[in-house]
């Protein structure tokens, strides 16, 4: 367990040293104010408007990071700042969000797997762990062989959640791409203005990124506690 302890904790560093950075930047950037003026639900609604997307609405939602779309109800929803700021972070981030309703629209395959994985990694993701763990301790204690399939269970279950985060890295970097694409062909932001956005937004796929990696850091070394301990 010591081993596990400081894979967490290293993991846990890191992260927190993406997310720190992640937040100074959009901070240094909410300070670039955009010469059009135009406000982050303005410019998702002209960037939905440009892919011809009519059926999406753009709306405000509480909190500082909550910024999303919800394919179920077909929202584009922003935090106040963003929803309101008028500046190369806000830009950024409404612009991603953005992409994602773009990809839902065009049917993008990857966004449509990870859709497909959601309800299964909402129910398992929170026990997997768990489930492992109680497996091999009622395998130690009575040496049945029915703990080992329930912490061959968990790994499954751990499984599927390590799939979709790495499932999530493709359609975050398509949504960023399309995004920056957009402001840079359409000229909605200035050469200033694009690489705050684009250098936001590279730290922001990042969080996801050590997620991935933290996931299936922690898939191999319950995996090798399940299947190790087998002769």
């Amino acid at each position: 367990m010591l081993g596990y302890y400081i894979l967490l904790g290293a993991i846990a560093l890191v992260s927190w040293l993406v997310s720190s950075t992640l937040k100074r930047k959009f901070k240094k950037y909410s300070k670039v104010q955009l010469r059009n003026g135009m406000s982050g639900a303005e410019i998702a609604e002209k960037m939905l408007a440009d892919h011809g997307i009519r059926d999406v609405e753009v709306i405000s939602t509480p909190g500082r990071l909550t910024d999303h779309y919800n394919p179920k109800n077909k929202t584009v929803n922003l935090s106040e700042a963003v929803y309101n700021q008028r500046n190369a972070a806000a830009a950024a981030v409404a612009a991603h969000e953005c992409g994602h309703a773009v990809q839902h629209a065009q049917a993008y395959s990857w966004l449509q797997m990870r859709s497909t994985l959601v309800p299964v990694v909402s129910v398992t993701s929170g026990m997997s762990h768990w489930v492992v763990i109680g497996g091999l301790m009622l395998g130690a204690a009575a040496g049945l062989g029915f703990g080992y399939y329930v912490a061959v269970a968990g790994l499954v279950m751990m499984g599927f959640a390590t799939l979709f985060s790495f499932i999530t890295l493709p359609v975050e970097y398509d949504a960023s791409n399309r995004a920056l694409a957009w402001l840079k062909n359409k000229n909605m932001v200035s050469q200033e203005e694009y690489a705050g956005s684009e250098d936001a937004l590279k730290w922001a796929a990042r969080t996801y990124l050590v997620a991935a990696i933290g996931a299936l850091a922690s898939l191999i070394y319950w995996g090798l506690q399940v299947f190790g301990g087998r002769d």
